[in-house]
């Protein structure tokens, strides 16, 4: 079972043109928080646009794709996938618990009385950039309560989302987590979800990331902030870098493709090919592939890569963040061949 935790969010995602950006004096690509005032100004500004409302956040985008990968199989049991995260008792909560039950993702946290749920402003412009606007809400708290201890005593991975880092006083539930996954032989992987994220939050990060991690999930940016390299430094040499501290390293380089690294060596994986339509969620659907991998069992390092950069590329192909049931079914089915008894778990941990 995948127990995997987030702070919470409603996504509301549409198309915009570059206009729509400069008026509301938005830096393209950029992730931002905001406030209930500035959250309520975008959205007015959205009224009349085509957009989209799904239960969000990053690492829910990737749980659903893994849940869709894993619910058919000639020859394994599907894999079970459970989430715990902050969400209130509002309806935009009420709508992120059933969303994710009808995906078949199990959640696992009670709602919060008197709160308001999260949401995220995805706004992509034509040339498939997103920009992002984060409201957290008043319900930013996770708990290591009963049903997450029950979770974690029987999950094989256990993904921590980087963004938990900006919830206050997060560390000590982070820690106290992790140590219950690893004491139960369980893997912890964790997503470094932002630059700025990981530059507010470099020593916290480290701390779980150098004494925790099994796997870590991080596109070039994101793995540069975390080894403190400048912009300059090649992908391969930030992966092999990576990979001595954390057993192993996923780091994606958008159309360049991406990079495996274990013990100091790095794997190319070719990007897969498609005509991108929109990014945003690429790298969560990458860790799906990635996760889908593990749990599957496949040995090789290319493979399990190659299988990611399908569902990524799947996902950049069409509008929204999240794999379609059908093309999940496909891609399982595709998968088939490269799944074998024998697993990758040798060189990063056990399960």
């Amino acid at each position: 079972m995948g127990c995997l935790r987030s702070w919470t969010s409603y996504d509301f995602s549409g198309t915009v043109d570059d206009e729509f950006l400069k008026n509301l004096g938005l830096e393209k690509g950029t992730r931002k928080l905001v406030n209930h005032e500035e959250r309520g100004r975008v959205l007015q500004a959205m009224d009349g646009c085509s957009y989209k409302a799904a239960a969000g956040g990053s690492l829910s985008n990737t749980l659903v794709a893994l849940a869709r990968l894993g619910s058919r199989s000639l020859r394994d049991p599907a894999i079970n996938v459970a989430m715990a995260g902050s969400v209130a008792s509002d309806l935009l909560g009420g709508f992120y618990r059933e969303k994710l039950r009808r995906a078949n993702v199990q959640f696992l946290s009670a709602p919060i009385k008197d709160a308001t749920t999260g949401t995220v402003i995805v706004l992509t412009t034509p040339d498939a950039q997103r920009t992002m606007l984060a409201y957290q809400g008043t319900s930013s708290t996770v708990n290591f309560d009963t049903s997450l201890a029950s979770a974690v005593s029987k999950t094989n991975i256990l993904v921590v989302e980087g963004y938990l880092f900006e919830l206050p006083d997060t560390i000590k539930t982070i820690t106290k987590v992790c140590k219950e996954a690893r004491s139960n032989g369980a893997l912890v992987a964790v997503t470094a979800s932002d630059v700025t994220c990981i530059e507010r939050h470099y020593d916290h990060f480290w701390e779980i990331v150098g004494n925790y991690a099994d796997l870590i999930f991080a596109n070039v940016d994101e793995a540069r902030a975390l080894c403190n390299f400048d912009a300059n430094e090649s992908t391969v040499s930030v992966t092999r870098y990576l990979s001595q501290f954390v057993p192993l390293v996923s780091v994606t380089d958008g159309l360049r493709g991406s990079y495996i690294g274990v013990k100091g060596e790095a794997v190319y994986i070719p990007p897969s090919p498609c005509v991108p339509v929109d990014t945003c969620g690429a790298g969560d659907a990458y860790a799906s592939g990635i996760l889908y991998g593990v749990l599957r069992g496949v040995s090789d390092l290319r493979n399990i890569g190659t299988i990611a950069a399908k569902v990524a590329a799947t996902v950049v192909a069409q509008q929204g963040t999240r794999l379609r049931i059908s093309d999940a079914v496909k891609l399982a089915e595709s998968f088939e061949f490269q799944l074998d008894t024998s697993v990758v778990r040798s060189d990063i941990g056990t399960v």
